[in-house]
């Protein structure tokens, strides 16, 4: 019985870093209200591409603000799809255990 619950936990361990190295290729694009600004980023939290029209070279300030407030919604994304898979993974691999259901 321990040895099947080892061996699971290790299958589960390896489902979870091939899911990891997947995320490297998931890719989230976001993008400014109006469209002057998008951002990949792949799911594991990568900048991959910035993209911005030539009139945000123009202003500065207006590109800062654009590239932090484009970057962080990309990367939140990613952050939720990153989570939820890993998760899903180790969650389904995970043996059913009394009172560990609090962990879930």
């Amino acid at each position: 019985m321990f040895g099947d619950m080892m061996g699971k936990l290790k299958e589960t361990q390896q489902k979870v870093e091939e899911t990891k190295k997947r995320m490297d290729t998931v890719l989230i694009d976001e993008q400014s209200s109006d469209g002057l600004l998008r951002v990949t980023v792949t799911a594991s939290r990568k900048i991959k591409n910035i993209a911005l029209a030539k009139e945000l070279l123009e202003d500065k300030e207006q590109l800062e603000d654009y590239l932090v407030l484009v970057t962080n919604k990309a990367l939140a994304k990613a952050e939720a799809i990153y989570e939820a898979e890993v998760a899903a993974v180790a969650k389904d691999g995970l043996p059913n255990i009394p009172g560990m259901d609090m962990f879930k």
